[in-house]
């Protein structure tokens, strides 16, 4: 599992959900659909509309890959931080029972106000 606990796991930047997808694919249930992706330069992370997919790509080659999932009805509790002046990325924290706060870090041109409502469409 990705160690979340180790500060931002990730800066990420909106892609486009059919670079990434392929990756999840095999991972996904009957009727579950990626709703938007974000990346970095190796690493990404899915969000569908039954859980969220952070992907760990390891290894110089990026063969080894950690996939960890955190399904929305675990969400306690979340937090989005929108991007300022000097302060350029905006955050997603998540609560999630049994694990704990996971803070993902994106860069300021995304939509965080999207995903946090996107978040409690589905937790609450």
């Amino acid at each position: 599992m990705i160690d979340f606990k180790n500060g931002s796991v990730f800066k990420l930047h909106a892609c486009d959900p059919a670079e990434v997808g392929p990756s999840v694919a095999p991972l996904m249930i009957q009727g579950e659909q990626i709703i938007s992706a974000f990346k970095t330069v190796r690493d990404f992370v899915v969000f569908t509309n039954k859980r969220i997919i952070a992907v760990n790509i390891q290894g110089f080659t990026g063969k080894k890959r950690d996939f960890s999932s955190l399904p929305y009805n675990k969400i306690q509790a979340w937090s989005v931080e929108t991007a300022g002046s000097f302060d350029l990325d905006a955050e997603l924290e998540l609560w999630f029972s049994g694990l704990g706060s996971v803070r993902l870090e994106f860069k300021g041109d995304s939509d965080i106000i999207r995903l946090g409502q996107m978040i409690a469409g589905y937790v609450l």
